[in-house]
């Protein structure tokens, strides 16, 4: 039958194209994806070589997955809508998290900001000038006891993205459930807790990667007995597309951390079915609407086969790719903010289509200011308009079996193993990392992708063509002024009303427990329960562990 149709197509590019290109020429000499991919005009079956139905596609809820993870996917149940929220002092970011709730959110997740990123407290001075402007302020337990104020952790699942602190600012989650009465064992989230990709892309590490693939590796262990309905990682290609990396690379590299995680889990002692089922993960929804649905395929199905066949997981929970999905932060534009709304859809519809298990719509200011109650609302209504009036949910998997979209699958799988080969030649993540070579393949790519938009390549609208001069009509948001001194009085209270003594006892036993091989997780509890601060704990990290440089690389 193909080679049917590839003759049948040959005579369709003489007998009916070619005339019509002779008169009149396509738009352009080249049609590309947004990671530069040239895409031919059409796909046939032809296309597709030795392409076998249950080898490359299967039923959703069985392997190799690319389907969907559940049999009836969002005919059973909706994926968790996420707003991304936090700013300012705890007591600002908890008066969000009800608004958004109230508006229909089903899952919380918590963007700190920088100074509690690098496992500072507000008060200390490589804070200055940082608090509350990316993500909320959470110096200690007492500041996750305001941000939950009048909330039931038990009702809710809770998103933290954390990652070089990510254990301290779990154990602050875990006291303030138990404070309130709800048991580890009903608490419900997600740490990001992905260190591999601030060094490939966001920057924000704070130790060497061998201790903190420690410390990893000790929230595994600790989620598997005591949370067991918490995921301890999410292993993040969010970020590393944000830096600027093609599809492909952003699947290829994000995977290829998964499988390091892994082997640390495994090189610990744990068995992978223990800990694997809790592994998920996160990843960008950019502007080509057909590239992102078949990277989220692709995913699916390379994780599941990697799972079952090198890592010899026998659960097929482990096989599961479960992620949550946030649109395209590099993608809004300052200009004419409002068609920021458009791509948020084109890229949550692709989410969507492409079987995501939660998701954040980006509200259309971000380019200008953390987003305003109308637009934040507006952002979540996108999400709610997909699933109650696109049609979109009827079905499951509605693009399986077009012939460009299993191409393109096929494609991204196989470009993927191809990085998955050099970073293996380069002695694994780490190696690759620390001769700056996953740096360097996201560099180059994001300059060519700059490029074509200077050169017009590539259109951007608003950017590069159909430009206003018009005055921005849309409200942005405004912190607290107070908030800052606030949170420092906070912070000096603290540290005059508790324990000081039970404190620095359960700070020197975190110390031994980190010098030696121990898990650090009940240790870590104990300081936050003793009202050990977020700076004081993390210093205890950085006298035993130190504290990474990254090599400059040309």
């Amino acid at each position: 039958m193909d080679n049917k149709v590839i003759e049948e197509k040959k005579k369709w590019e003489q007998k009916c194209l070619k005339p019509l290109l002779e008169r009149h020429p396509e738009r352009r000499d080249e049609f590309i994806t947004t990671s530069s991919q040239e895409i031919d005009r059409l796909y046939t079956p032809g296309e597709l070589k030795d392409w076998d139905y249950m080898d490359k596609l299967g039923f959703p809820g069985n392997y190799p997955y690319t389907r969907g993870v559940q049999p009836t996917m969002y005919r059973g149940r909706l994926w968790t809508m996420r707003q991304f929220a936090g700013f300012g002092t705890a007591e600002e970011t908890n008066e969000r998290f009800k608004y958004l709730m109230e508006h229909g959110e089903t899952g919380l997740s918590i963007a700190f900001d920088y100074p509690t990123l690098y496992g500072y407290d507000t008060d200390q001075p490589f804070a200055r000038g940082e608090f509350g402007k990316c993500g909320v302020a959470v110096s200690s337990l007492k500041d996750m006891e305001i941000l939950f104020h009048g909330i039931d952790p038990k009702a809710v699942s809770t998103s933290m993205t954390i990652n070089g602190p990510a254990s301290v600012l779990w154990a602050f989650y875990i006291a303030m459930a138990e404070k309130k009465g709800v048991p580890p064992e009903n608490l419900r989230g997600t740490i990001q807790n992905d260190i591999l990709k601030e060094y490939i892309a966001q920057k924000s590490f704070i130790f060497p990667p061998e201790p903190s693939m420690r410390l990893i590796v000790d929230t595994f262990e600790y989620g598997s007995k005591y949370l067991p309905r918490w995921n301890t990682i999410s292993i993040s290609g969010y970020h590393i597309r944000e830096a600027g990396s093609t599809a492909v690379q952003e699947l290829a590299f994000t995977l290829a951390d998964g499988f390091e995680y892994v082997k640390a889990g495994i090189e610990r002692g744990l068995d992978v079915d223990e800990f694997a089922p809790r592994l998920s993960f996160f990843f960008n929804a950019h502007n080509d609407f057909f590239e992102e649905i078949a990277k989220y395929r692709a995913a699916r199905r390379i994780w599941a086969r990697e799972m079952k066949e090198t890592f010899g997981a026998k659960n097929p929970r482990s096989w599961w790719m479960r992620f949550h999905t946030q649109t395209a932060g590099c993608s809004l534009t300052a200009q004419q903010p409002e068609v920021n709304l458009i791509r948020v859809t084109i890229q949550a519809l692709a989410a969507v289509m492409g079987g995501t298990q939660s998701l954040h719509t980006n509200s259309m200011d971000e380019a200008l200011a953390l987003p305003s109650e109308k637009a934040v609302r507006l952002a979540l209504r996108t999400q709610q308009v997909i699933a109650h009036e696109s049609g979109a949910v009827n079905t499951i998997d509605p693009l399986g079996g077009s012939y460009h979209v299993e191409w393109l699958t096929d494609h991204m799988e196989e470009e993927a193993y191809r990085y998955f080969h050099k970073i293996d030649s380069l002695g694994g993540v780490i190696p690759a990392v620390k001769r700056g070579y996953l740096q360097k393949e996201i560099a180059d790519a994001a300059s060519r992708y700059q490029r074509e938009i200077d050169d017009k390549k590539r259109t951007v609208v608003a950017v590069n063509e159909f430009e206003l001069d018009e005055p921005l009509e849309i409200p942005l948001l405004e912190m607290d002024p107070e908030g800052e001194r606030r949170q420092i009085q906070r912070l000096k209270d603290l540290r005059k009303t508790r324990d000081n003594v039970k404190m620095n006892h359960a700070l020197e036993a975190l110390r031994k427990v980190a010098e030696g091989e121990g898990n650090t997780m009940p240790a870590i509890l104990d300081c936050v329960k003793a009202y050990a601060t977020l700076g004081e704990i993390t210093q205890v990290f950085r006298d035993v562990f130190g504290e990474y440089d990254e090599p400059i690389i040309f």
